[in-house]
C-alpha cells in the first residue's frame, strides 16, 4: 500500500507542471475572447499623436509642362537661285533685320540700273509738260500721259527692288541661328530650309490645368516650375489661357513667360508646374488618416488623461495629406493619428511618438 502511494505521488509530481501550463493557456485564451476591446481593458494601446497648432495649409497640384521658345521659325528664301554668300555662324546670336544669306541677284541689279537710268528723263518730261500746261500750251491729257509714264517707271523700279529683297535672307527677330543645311554655291528654292532661328529669351512654359483649377488661373497668375532632374524652383507668370476645356483631357492649357535672362534653360526640356488653388495662413489641420467616417459624421480621437475620447469635426480644405478642421478642435488638442480603427471611447492609450 505504501508503495502505491509513493508511486502516485511521483506521477503527480511529473504531470502537475503540464496541467498548470494548460490552465494558464486557457486563461489567456479566455482573456482574448469576447467583444472587441476586451483584450485591452488591462493594458494600454500604443499610439502616435499630434498636437494641434496653427499652420499654413496650401492646396496645390503638379502637372507636366513643355518648355517652348518665345519665337521659332525655319528660314528659307522667298525665291529660287544660287546661294552666293552665307553671313552667319552656326549657333550665333543675330539681330532682327540682320542679313544672313544672299542669292545671286546680278540680273535684277542690271534691270534696276536700266530703269533708274530712265528716271531723270521721265521726271524732266513731267516738269516740262507741267510748265506748258500752266501756259495752256498743251492739253491736260498730254500732261497726264507723261505723268502716268513716270509713275509706271517708279512702280517698275519698286518691283525690281522687291525682287532683289527676296534674294536676301534676313532675321525676322532677335535670336540664335541653328545649324545650316546648305553651302555657298548650292541652288535653293522656297522649300529649302537654310537654318532655324530661335528666340529663347524669354521662354514659354506650356502646361495643362486640371478642370477643378480652371477658375483659379488667369493672366497674371504666378506659377512655380521645376526642370526634370533639378530641385531648383523657377518663378514664371501666366500670360495666356486656352479659350475652352479640352474634351478628351478635361483640362485647360495655359502658357507662362519666364525671362530666361541668361539663356540657361533650353527649349524642348520637360518641367513640372506647381499650381496653388488656395492657401490658408492660420489653419488647424489633421492628417487625413486620423479621420473616421461614422454615420455621415467626421470623427477624430483625442488623447485626454491617458484615454481616447472622440470629437466630431467639420472638415474644410483637403490636400493630398491633410484636412482642414473648421470646427471641433482647438489649438493644443492632442489628436491620435495611428491605430484609429481600434480606438473606443475611454480606451487606455500610451503615446509612443508625438509631434
Amino acid at each position: 500500500m505504501a508503495g502505491i502511494v509513493i508511486l502516485l505521488f511521483i506521477i503527480g509530481m511529473i504531470v502537475y507542471p503540464y496541467i498548470k501550463k494548460s490552465m494558464q493557456s486557457d486563461d489567456a485564451a479566455g482573456s482574448t475572447g469576447g467583444p472587441p476591446g476586451a483584450s485591452q481593458r488591462g493594458r494600454a494601446l500604443n499610439i502616435n499623436a499630434i498636437i494641434m497648432n496653427y499652420q499654413s495649409l496650401v492646396d496645390n497640384t503638379r502637372s507636366l509642362a513643355d518648355i517652348l521658345p518665345d519665337e521659332e521659325v525655319d528660314l528659307s528664301f522667298e525665291t529660287s537661285g544660287k546661294i552666293t554668300n552665307i553671313y552667319f555662324s552656326e549657333g550665333a546670336h543675330v539681330a532682327k533685320g540682320e542679313l544672313l544669306a544672299k542669292i545671286n541677284d546680278r540680273p535684277l541689279q542690271a534691270q534696276l540700273l536700266k530703269l533708274e537710268a530712265q528716271l531723270p528723263l521721265a521726271k524732266s518730261k513731267v516738269e516740262r509738260q507741267a510748265t506748258l500746261l500752266e501756259r495752256d500750251a498743251v492739253s491736260k491729257e498730254t500732261y497726264e500721259t507723261v505723268e502716268t509714264e513716270l509713275e509706271k517707271l517708279n512702280a517698275d523700279i519698286e518691283l525690281v527692288k522687291a525682287n532683289i529683297a527676296q534674294t536676301e535672307l534676313r532675321a525676322p527677330f532677335d535670336g540664335i541661328v541653328g545649324l545650316r543645311n546648305v553651302s555657298e554655291g548650292a541652288y535653293t528654292s522656297p522649300s529649302t530650309t537654310i537654318t532655324k532661328l530661335t528666340k529663347i529669351k524669354p521662354i514659354k512654359i506650356d502646361f495643362p490645368v486640371p478642370e477643378q483649377y480652371s477658375e483659379d488661373i488667369k493672366p497674371g497668375t504666378n506659377i512655380i516650375f521645376r526642370l526634370t532632374g533639378s530641385l531648383k524652383d523657377y518663378h514664371a507668370q501666366v500670360y495666356a489661357i486656352e479659350s475652352k476645356v479640352d474634351i478628351e483631357t478635361r483640362g485647360l492649357r495655359a502658357r507662362a513667360y519666364y525671362p530666361n535672362s541668361d539663356e540657361s534653360i533650353k527649349p524642348g526640356r520637360y518641367a513640372s508646374v506647381e499650381l496653388t488653388k488656395q492657401e490658408i495662413k492660420n489653419a488647424i489641420a489633421v492628417p487625413s488618416e486620423s479621420i473616421i467616417q461614422e454615420m455621415g459624421r467626421s470623427i477624430v480621437y483625442l488623447y485626454k488623461s491617458g484615454v481616447a475620447q472622440p470629437a466630431e469635426i467639420i472638415p474644410g480644405l483637403r490636400t493630398a495629406s491633410e484636412v482642414q478642421v473648421i470646427q471641433g478642435l482647438n489649438v493644443g488638442d492632442t489628436v491620435i493619428t495611428s491605430g484609429v480603427m481600434q480606438l473606443r471611447t475611454g480606451l487606455p492609450v500610451t503615446i509612443d511618438n508625438i509631434k
